[in-house]
């Protein structure tokens, strides 16, 4: 995760509250889709970005996650993301992402 989105996602908790957002993610594999999901729940492992030591507790979905899939119109999600569904392993990804972003009591 970039430095400008964390500092994006800081200014979105701090503005709209962090009960009334869900950060969707597209990460391609299950190590990448972890550690961003980390970042942002738990604070920014390396310490390097505005979520350094900041706990947002932010729930954090996959997009290929089948609620997540179920909120998205066929269309769309036919023209942005299907391709990346069929090719991906959405199970191993979702279960990533929910690993990383619930451990250690962090929300979501």
């Amino acid at each position: 995760m970039d430095l400008d989105s964390q500092e994006q996602l800081l200014r979105l908790s701090e503005t709209h509250g962090r009960d009334d957002l869900v950060v969707v993610i597209g990460a391609p594999d299950p190590e990448s889709a972890a550690v961003t999901a980390e970042t942002i729940a738990k604070g920014d492992p390396s310490y390097a970005g505005a979520l350094a030591g900041v706990q947002l507790g932010l729930e954090v979905r996959h997009v290929l996650d089948e609620e997540i899939r179920q909120e998205v119109p066929d269309d769309i999600w036919d023209a942005q993301i299907g391709v990346m569904a069929d090719v991906l392993d959405g199970a191993a990804l979702t279960e990533a992402v929910a690993k990383a972003s619930q451990a250690d009591g962090a929300s979501g």
